[in-house]
């Protein structure tokens, strides 16, 4: 049956031409994807229509992802691989969406489909057709770059350099940067974990000689995505931080040794003062007893 359907389409791919050629790029795997088939004509009758989902690698030993004809599923010639898997939208179907909804995506998955519309009535013919190109693709979060916490002055000493993210797909790839000339530093170590739901994390790290001017940058690639996250060192940032730091312990330091001043003074005075007030009456005292003897 299918290699029937499959000559009819040779013997009719001179009077049509692809209609479009589009990608769709899902989260990760293990979503669902929407493949696209919309043709422009509203108010189809179902019972004349053909439906044909397939992989457009003519050299696969099954292509059929999904048929429907007369209005009726046909799952008599659909790949074991596909099973279960495929649906289309019913409500949309009389309105020219032959859109197919394929569930629970993987790597297996990501290929060039291909949609193809027949219609009967004096004779069969092809009405529409598409191809739709089925990637799968996910973020990863923004790279955290460790460093060294150093002086500035300890140059020429080996420092280490780390560098993750995660929550990814595909494999990322990872380039370490030396931002003063833009050349690229080989890493020390990659390491790439696959996680249960089909992201990755990576972690690198970096081993290089102590500059008194670092500029390290880690980047993050996607090519899917067409994405590259970054993040970046700067020893100069670093040394600044630490001078901010230090200014701030001084200006702390500060405070607090005059705020000791302060309170010795305080109790400087308040001894003064009870040491007159004791002298006077003492000195009181001293002129009763006189007055008294005299």
């Amino acid at each position: 049956f299918f290699l029937h359907i499959t000559s009819i389409f040779q013997s009719l791919s001179f009077y049509f031409t692809v209609v479009a050629l589009e990608e769709i790029i899902v989260g990760k795997p293990g979503d669902n994807a929407t493949l696209s088939c919309i043709y422009q004509e509203k108010k189809l009758i179902l019972k004349n229509l053909r439906v044909y989902w397939q992989t457009a690698d003519d050299q696969e030993e099954c292509r059929v992802v999904h048929t429907l004809i007369s209005g009726q599923d046909n799952e008599s010639e659909q790949c074991i691989h596909f099973k279960n898997r495929t649906h289309l939208f019913w409500d949309r179907l009389e309105n020219g969406d032959f859109s197919l909804l394929l569930l629970n995506v993987s790597k297996s998955d990501e290929r060039t489909y291909k949609c193809v519309v027949l219609q009967k009535t004096e004779y069969t013919k092809v009405i529409h057709q598409a191809e739709v190109v089925l990637s799968l693709a996910a973020s990863y979060s923004k790279p955290i770059l460790s460093g060294p916490i150093r002086n500035s002055g300890s140059t020429g000493e080996e420092v280490t350099f780390s560098c993750k993210s995660g929550n990814g797909y595909p494999k990322p790839n990872v380039y370490w940067i030396n931002k003063t000339d833009n050349s690229h530093l080989s890493p020390s170590e990659l390491k790439i974990t696959p996680h249960p739901d089909g992201t990755y994390s990576v972690f690198s790290t970096l081993k290089v000689n102590a500059t008194s001017n670092m500029e390290i940058e880690c980047s993050i690639e996607n090519k899917i995505l067409r994405e590259s996250l970054s993040a970046n060192y700067t020893q100069q940032n670093q040394s600044n931080s630490s001078s901010t730091e230090s200014h701030r312990n001084l200006e702390k330091n500060g405070r607090g040794a005059q705020a000791a001043g302060i309170i010795s003074i305080v109790i400087l005075i308040g001894l003064l003062v009870g040491l007159t007030c004791w002298l006077w009456r003492w000195r009181s005292s001293k002129l009763i007893s006189y007055t008294g003897n005299k």
